[in-house]
């Protein structure tokens, strides 16, 4: 029999995923952003490339079999659009935006559903505020025609740096690309520079010039909206996390535990993983992105849990760990009162106009005060914690569309609407033992909100979650 308490918590998911209208076009297209919101972006697109330039937007490519489509992140940003092998012109002469969409699949909306396509021009330019909506074909044939390519050809922009798609990150797309392009039998180039490729060979009048970074400076500061979806993102990963933390004691499995939080994910409605789920016991956490969680748990270990959906384009990042069997040893709680404290000592100084550096450095020397008469279990976890006091990497990156946004965050000023993580973590090479947690970050308008500062980390509180039942319903 489900427990009371699990009850509430499916009651308290299911009030907090909003109604669905049911009219064909909200199944179709998105409903958390307003059409004045994406004509903003786009303005801002024509600033940055201005009078002289053009700008094209790829979307994502078809999916095969039976997997769900996902737009890219860049072009879900500037329409919302959700259909494949599309592609978006901005012109910054006259300032005008076009949509060109495959043709109407009535086979395929026989069995999927509606599918916006070239032949929805009325409705897609109502739902998306665009200016015209064409054909695919018309692509080229308007590259020519609009005097776009007379001398003196106008520049096009396009983003030069790899395509997000579901839970991807572009440090690790591009990591993708270098080991494609290193084997001898594949080495094929990107769908960018595929796309460059036949824009020169096609329209060689035009200079292509990247799109990426201005895309990505207006990314890394969030919108009121965009903020409600990433503190829902967060919600549901913490949440998920005290359901893992619930599920687990001596002789569960690493993927158990990503089973309870996976169940409060899709609950809460998410499509699925902002990210593939790092859930390490033992040495295993010390492979910082540690993913096969086959293991079982022992006890006497901690286990690591990194996990957040992917909710609406939009992620979160949240990290923490705790004993397998409730209750933290004198030397492993010693290590991790030291990660907490350094984690609300980052907090506190976070706040408009400063700098990750600036943060660093005052953090850094209240530890060193906090540090002042405590003790350790050997000097190796001591020299573990003096080490953390130089290491810049507790600030970490940018949340948003993607765990590791695009943007900077780290040798800027800080400013309102910036989402990043703060990571404080120490390694202990000798015991191969990692200690570390995660919270979000957001900047306001005169200082900070941990978005995840509701998630279990005072040794009592977890402990005390540990000791609850879970989903899973595994009995202590």
């Amino acid at each position: 029999m489900r427990s009371p308490r699990s009850w509430y918590l499916i009651a308290c998911l299911v009030v907090a995923v909003p109604s669905v209208s049911r009219a064909q076009e909200k199944h179709a297209y998105q409903t958390d952003f307003t059409v004045a919101e994406f004509a903003a972006r786009r303005a801002r697109i024509y600033d940055a490339i201005g009078a002289q330039g053009i700008a094209v937007v790829q979307g994502a490519s078809g999916v095969p079999g039976f997997s769900v489509f996902r737009q890219s992140n860049d072009f879900y940003y500037l329409c919302g659009l959700e259909s494949a092998h599309a592609y978006l012109l901005l012109n910054g002469r006259t300032r005008t935006a076009t949509l060109y969409l495959p043709h109407r699949d009535e086979g395929r909306e026989r069995s999927e559903g509606k599918i916006l396509s070239a032949e929805d021009t009325l409705l897609v330019a109502r739902l998306t505020g665009v200016d015209q909506v064409r054909g695919l074909e018309s692509l080229a044939r308007d590259l020519v025609s609009a005097d776009l390519i007379r001398p003196p050809a106008l520049a096009l922009y396009t983003p030069l740096s790899p395509m997000e798609t579901g839970n991807d990150s572009r440090d690790e797309l591009l990591a993708g690309q270098a080991r494609a392009a290193s084997d001898p039998w594949d080495g094929r180039p990107s769908r960018e520079a595929h796309f460059v490729r036949l824009v020169h060979e096609r329209f060689p009048q035009f200079e292509v010039r990247d799109l990426s970074p201005a895309l990505d400076a207006m990314r890394v500061i969030k919108s009121t909206a965009e903020i409600a979806l990433i503190r829902q993102a967060t919600q549901l990963a913490g949440l998920g996390i005290m359901e893992a933390m619930r599920s687990t004691m001596p002789g569960v499995y690493e993927y158990q535990l990503d089973a309870a939080a996976k169940y409060v994910f899709h609950a809460g409605g998410a499509r699925g993983d902002g990210y593939a789920s790092i859930i390490g016991g033992g040495t295993n956490a010390f492979l910082g992105h540690y993913f096969r969680k086959s293991d079982v748990l022992r006890d006497g270990d901690l286990v690591l849990m990194d996990y957040a959906p992917d909710y609406r384009y939009y992620t979160s990042d949240v990290t923490r760990i705790w004993p397998v069997n409730g209750t933290y040893t004198a030397a492993q709680a010693a290590l991790y009162e030291y990660i907490v404290a350094y984690r609300d000592a980052l907090f506190r100084y976070i706040k408009p106009g400063v700098t990750a550096d600036d943060v660093l450095d005052r953090a850094a020397a209240d530890m060193r005060q906090y540090l002042v008469g405590k003790t350790f279990a050997s000097p190796a976890h001591r020299n573990a914690v003096e080490r953390g006091l130089a290491f810049r990497g507790h600030f970490q990156h940018p949340v948003g569309m993607a765990v590791h946004d695009v943007g900077r965050v780290r040798g800027v000023p800080l400013k309102a609407g910036m989402v990043f993580t703060i990571d404080p973590m120490i390694w202990i090479p000798e015991e191969q033992l990692y200690i570390r947690i995660e919270d979000m970050a957001l900047v306001t308008a005169d200082g900070v909100e941990n978005l995840s500062g509701f998630v279990p980390s005072r040794i009592t509180d977890v402990q005390r979650t540990i000791g609850e039942a879970g989903v899973l319903q595994f009995r202590k």
